[in-house]
C-alpha cells in the first residue's frame, strides 16, 4: 500500500495505491493552491478508503522538476509522513513520470523510430526537458533548455519526436520539422501508482534526511 504525493506540476495529485494498482485519488487544478490543497486531500483519502496511516508500506513523492514552491511542498509533506510513520521514501522524476504517462497513451499511434519529450514550462523561451524512446531509456537527460529553431535538430533528422507538457506550447509555435507532433499532457496517476511500486519492489529508496528536490536549475529563495 504506497500514498503517492503530486504537486510538481499545474495538476496536484494525492493517491492510494496497492501492487501498483489505483485505488482512489483526489485532484487539485489550481496551481497556488496545492499547499492548501494537500494535507486536507491526504486526510480525506486516508478517511474515504478506511485506510489506517499504519497499513501504509511506502510513501512516494513526485520530486521535480517542476515548480519550485510546489515541489518543496510535496517534498516535505512526504518526508513527514516517512519519518512519522517509520516508512521508506520514494522519489519519482517528473519528467520520468509524465513520459512513461505519454508512452502508455500513445503507444497505439507509435511507428517508426520514435522519441518522447516532456516539456515543463520554466518561463521566457526556457523548459525542464529530457528525451526518452519507448521502452522509456533516457536519450537526453533532464535540463534546463532555451528553445530556438535549432532545438533537438539532430533527433528530428533520424526520429519522429512526440513533446508534450506546458513548455510544449510555445515550442510548437517555432519548430517547422514535420517530425515534431504534440500531444496533450497526458493524466499520470496511474502511471505514478505503477513507478512507486516498482521502486518498492526493488527497494529504490530515497535516503529520508538528504532527499532534497530535483530542481535542475540552482533555487535562490526571496
Amino acid at each position: 500500500m504506497i500514498l503517492n504525493i503530486d504537486t510538481s506540476i499545474e495538476t496536484a495529485s494525492v493517491s492510494l495505491s496497492k501492487d501498483g494498482i489505483l485505488l482512489s485519488y483526489l485532484k487539485n487544478t489550481i496551481q497556488k493552491e496545492h499547499a492548501s490543497f494537500l494535507h486536507n486531500a491526504i486526510d480525506h483519502l486516508l478517511t474515504g478508503t478506511s485506510t489506517d496511516r499504519s497499513n501504509i508500506d511506502a510513501i512516494a513523492v513526485v520530486n521535480g522538476p517542476g515548480s519550485y514552491t510546489g515541489l518543496r511542498v510535496g517534498l516535505a509533506a512526504a518526508k513527514g509522513l516517512s519519518y512519522a510513520l517509520n516508512k521508506p521514501l520514494i522519489t519519482i522524476g517528473t519528467l520520468n513520470m509524465l513520459a512513461a504517462a505519454a508512452i502508455s497513451s500513445l503507444k497505439e499511434t507509435i511507428s517508426g523510430k520514435t522519441l518522447f519529450c516532456p516539456m515543463i514550462d520554466a518561463r521566457r523561451m526556457e523548459v525542464y526537458t529530457a528525451v526518452f524512446d519507448e521502452t522509456m531509456t533516457e536519450k537526453m537527460p533532464a535540463c534546463a533548455m532555451i528553445l530556438d529553431e535549432k532545438s533537438f535538430e539532430q533527433m528530428l533528422e533520424e526520429y519522429n519526436m512526440f513533446f508534450f507538457g506546458s513548455g510544449s506550447v510555445k515550442w510548437k509555435n517555432i519548430i517547422k520539422s514535420k517530425k515534431a507532433c504534440f500531444s496533450d499532457t497526458p493524466d499520470s496517476i496511474e502511471v505514478v501508482c505503477q513507478m512507486s511500486y516498482s521502486k518498492y519492489l526493488k527497494n529504490d529508496f530515497s535516503n529520508l534526511p538528504y532527499c532534497e528536490p530535483l530542481y535542475i536549475k540552482e533555487f535562490f529563495s526571496p
